[in-house]
């Protein structure tokens, strides 16, 4: 394999689209032969074009450098000649491919018709979780050197090298494995299966040994489960570190420099205590106070004082990685006795070997299933969890992973794959651990099942837990959306379509199952059909209640409108009517599929593997068919005191509806199942108190019995940040959006060039931030500008954040999850705006709800709850600006209402002491220049 001849291509155009008359300005190429480089070759091409901006923003080749070089038919004969014989390689092969080809034939060549490599294709299967498959993220994953990306020459090079790392990769892997990949890539784009089959050539030569740290089991090489050092959870006497001394010579294990942080430690007695004393406990600790080891060191001394569990909770995944991977290493450094963590989720984070095994070989398999399969086979090399988050999956690799998840098996689990199952493994771990790392939703599942998720526990951490109330409230709640529902009944499909219906009557039928008593398979079949017409429907009626409700929300592309129980109307009450058929039919095909499988349960020994895969499946589609039912049921045929409400986007109504349902106080299910029940519960965050006070977050929560303490940050806020406040512009609600957008734009765009860029612009509402990105673009003033936009730039929030911090002149606009969980430290961030102070609106169901509720329970509801939880959102959203000690910068709110209201001066009091000046925008402009 690795004496092959490949040539690795990479082409700079002025466009996507060589049909339409784009062309290459930049040719490059490296040739490697018997597993090295042997020659480079780069040149401009001159397009007979002009080169657009974007093009020479992104390249840095612009007309000039350009007028000199020759045209591409003058260098193509060297082309044809350095691809003759050899493997065509690139990053995303059919662009530079399709580029080439269409040049050369120009040129009156005939082309490239040999077999192609995608590195791209490659690098997904060889490092499936890896966080992008972009050239610069695989370049600093593999600590290659990529001085100029975009730019041919730099871009072919280290494409070369990264190529050479994966066919290493490759070759290292075990026959089994390789056989199976094969098998698998003939799906593929590129002709990976030519690399392998090579391969395997060369292998069956040579004696196989299983490189160090692999295990063969039942056909699939896996990683070798790691012994774990057994610690017993019995009671230890330990001493706890009361004095600061103490304390820090612990933490000085872990850290040669270590900064004392006496918040830190404050925290750490604080929790401790409350563990001895039976305590519920809340702590507010600010940015920089080393919150996590803050909480961990206690809470392992304790445990094993105690000898059990302390539960830690979180509300992201970023948080429980960051515990598993950096702080518990460094806390096994520091203590000088061991002790045994785990992280545990819901178990269908994890994957079923023995699912896997039986689809393994399925026929039929779409590109993204192919791919998939191909990862997950790498993967299992590598992973010791067998968590899905770990994966870095196609969209339609999550298909796929329903296919696979573990769930409790009725027919297939033999108990030859126990041994190996991940959730188990986990469970077992959890039962013997002092510290179990997990999240909110995880928890209160736990609440609901009555504990038999997590071990017993009595002491418990809750992390970001101004998020507890919000994860509690949907936990307790419903939701429905049009996609999930028609995604799970098209699993079942009509006969004709040949999915699992099909498949299960062509198993009654194969194996000679007859089952005369049972609802023949054209009634199912028309039962199936009407279902499906039911629900399109029922979401026509959801999206027309949401229009007819919501017209008075002139311009809006998305809305949330409110479902009302005391509504009469007659668009009402057809929505009704259609859930109860809808819900109905459901009971029905529910009632129908559980018959045959009652029948066929009495002729399972006839039945082979595949059948009970196909049975498996069906069970678990009949399991979330019955919960969709309830779900029905519960939003609009039961009585309940829930807000209720629908989020529409009216360009394509039916596809995007959501109905959602929710308590309105989850504070008295909070009290009663978990607080009342637990011994001590510590519950912290960045941002837990109002104007210094506690009352709010303890009421929404439910816990009115607890101690308190608020720990501030170490960091300089005064010497590092100043507070700027816009006076020039209108009063928000005097005029229309579309005048206020313009307003902000045009001070927006005056902020930016004095800053230029590092800026994070927060928006409370979606419409605003999508117009406010409009015009700026529009306006062409900061065309040198790298913007980027919640919701219309593509890419996940982290991979928004990460493409931010690659340019110096960037603006990352975003909304509601931007305002927490952002971290840009250093110079990448200097500058953050917020637009409006984060109200949420009035009108907004939930809002509504709320403000009614505690109003009827003689409240007010501004002081009570809209103001508090704006308060809460702006202290999340200035602490974007400072991670670190060294962080400065600027933040500028452009609502003026913070200094012309009586309520304004609240949230002014409750962010750190900071200088603030206010003015019109000319003075900020000057403030900004002579700061930064």
């Amino acid at each position: 394999m690795l004496d092959n001849k490949y040539v690795v291509i990479d082409l700079e155009t002025t466009g996507n689209l060589p049909k339409k008359g784009d062309r290459i300005i930049q040719f490059a190429a490296v040739v490697i032969e018997n597993g090295k480089i042997t020659e480079k070759f780069s040149s401009l091409v001159n397009p007979k074009k002009q080169i657009p901006a974007f093009i020479e923003e992104l390249t840095g080749i612009h007309d000039d450098m350009v007028k000199d070089a020759p045209v591409f038919s003058e260098i193509a004969p060297r082309i044809e000649k350095i691809l003759e014989g050899a493997y065509f390689v690139a990053h995303n092969v059919l662009f530079d491919l399709s580029f080439l080809q269409e040049e050369l034939q120009l040129a009156g060549f005939e082309g490239f018709y040999g077999s192609v490599i995608d590195t791209v294709e490659m690098a997904r299967i060889l490092y499936p979780t890896a966080d992008g498959y972009k050239l610069s993220d695989l370049a600093e994953k593999e600590n290659l050197q990529h001085d100029r990306p975009h730019q041919a020459d730099s871009d072919a090079e280290v494409t070369a090298e990264l190529f050479l790392i994966l066919l290493n990769k490759l070759a290292s892997m075990p026959i089994t494995t390789l056989r199976q990949l094969s098998q698998l890539s003939g799906g593929l784009k590129s002709d990976l299966q030519q690399l392998l089959d090579e391969l395997l050539v060369e292998k069956d030569l040579t004696k196989e040994v299983l490189p160090e740290g692999l295990e063969m089991f039942k056909g699939i090489a896996l990683k070798k489960e790691t012994a774990r050092q057994s610690v017993n959870r019995e009671k230890e006497s330990l001493h706890y570190p009361e004095q600061e001394a103490e304390k820090i010579k612990i933490i000085k294990q872990a850290f040669e420099n270590f900064e004392n942080r006496t918040g830190q430690l404050t925290m750490m007695d604080g929790i401790y205590q409350a563990f001895q004393k039976h305590e519920h406990l809340l702590i507010e600790a600010g940015t920089g106070v080393g919150k996590s080891l803050g909480y961990l060191l206690p809470s392992v001394f304790y445990s094993k004082q105690i000898g059990q569990p302390v539960v830690v909770s979180t509300h992201t995944i970023q948080l429980q990685e960051q515990i598993i991977k950096k702080e518990i290493p460094m806390l096994e450094k520091m203590l000088p006795f061991k002790f045994i963590s785990v992280l545990l989720k819901g178990r269908s984070h994890y994957i079923s070997l023995e699912k896997f095994n039986e689809t393994l070989l399925d026929e039929n398999d779409n590109y993204d299933t192919t791919l998939t399969k191909m990862q997950i086979l790498v993967w299992l090399m590598e992973t010791d969890t067998g968590d899905k988050d770990e994966l870095n999956l196609a969209s339609g690799g999550s298909f796929y992973w329903n296919r696979i998840k573990n769930d409790p098996a009725v027919f297939i689990q033999s108990n030859e794959w126990l041994e190996k199952d991940y959730y188990l493994r986990a469970k077992k771990t959890a039962e013997e651990a002092n510290l179990i790392i997990t999240n909110h939703s995880l928890l209160l599942s736990d609440l609901s099942t009555d504990g038999t998720i997590l071990p017993n526990f009595d002491f418990c951490i809750i992390d970001e837990g101004h998020h507890f109330e919000k994860v509690a409230s949907q936990f307790f709640g419903f939701s429905l959306d049009y996609l999930s529902t028609r995604m799970l009944l098209s699993q079942f499909g009509h006969y004709e379509q040949k999915q699992l219906f099909y498949q299960f009557e062509e198993l009654l039928q194969v194996s000679g199952i007859k089952g005369e008593a049972l609802t023949h398979t054209s009634k199912i079949n028309k039962l199936a059909t009407d279902l499906f017409y039911e629900m399109d429907e029922f979401f026509k009626l959801i999206a027309l209640y949401a229009k007819k409700m919501g017209s008075n929300k002139k311009g809006f592309i998305r809305a949330k409108v409110r479902f009302s129980d005391e509504d009469h109307g007659k668009e009402k009450s057809a929505l009704v009517h259609s859930a109860e058929r809808f819900a109905f039919l459901l009971k029905d095909l529910h009632s129908a599929m559980m018959d045959r499988l009652a029948w066929i349960e009495n002729k399972k020994d006839k039945l082979t593997q595949e059948h009970r895969n196909i049975i498996e499946e069906l069970i678990s589609f009949l399991h979330d068919l019955e919960e969709l039912k309830n779900t029905v049921q519960s939003c609009f045929i039961l009585k309940t005191n829930f807000v209720k409400w629908m989020e529409v986007d009216y360009r394509s109504p039916q596809n995007v509806t959501t109905f959602l349902a929710k308590p309105a106080s989850v504070a008295v299910a909070l009290r009663e199942k978990f607080f009342n029940k637990k011994k001590s519960v510590v519950v912290t965050s960045a941002t837990l108190t109002v104007n210094h006070s506690f009352e709010y977050i303890k009421k929404e929560i439910g816990l009115h019995s607890a101690s308190t303490m608020m720990i501030p940050s170490p960091f300089e806020y005064g010497d590092h940040v100043q507070l700027l406040i816009s006076e020039d512009l209108p009063e928000i609600n005097s005029v229309s959006l579309d005048d206020y957008v313009v307003t902000i734009t045009e001070h927006i765009i005056s902020l930016s060039e004095a800053t230029k860029g590092r800026m994070l612009i927060l928006f409370t509402a979606y419409d605003m931030l999508k117009k406010t990105y409009e015009l700026i673009k529009e306006s062409g003033f900061l065309s040198d500008f790298a913007i980027f936009a919640q919701g219309i730039t593509s890419g996940s929030r982290t991979r928004l954040t990460r493409n931010f911090q690659r340019y110096d002149k960037a603006i990352l606009l975003g909304t509601s999850s931007f305002w927490e969980g952002v971290d840009i430290p250093g110079e990448d961030l200097s500058c953050l705006i917020i637009v409006r102070l984060p109200f949420s609106p009035p009108d907004e169901p939930f809002t509504e709800a709320k403000c009614q509720y505690i109003t009827q329970q003689g409240g007010n509801a501004f002081s009570d709850y809209s103001l508090p939880e704006a308060i809460l959102r702006f202290k999340q959203g200035f602490g974007r600006l400072i991670r670190t000690a060294s962080d400065r910068g600027i933040v500028i709110v452009l609502d003026k209402r913070i200094i012309t209201t009586k309520y304004g001066n609240a949230f002014l009091k409750s962010i750190p002491a900071v200088p603030v000046k206010k003015g019109n925008i000319d003075e900020l402009v000057e403030i900004i220049n002579e700061w930064l």
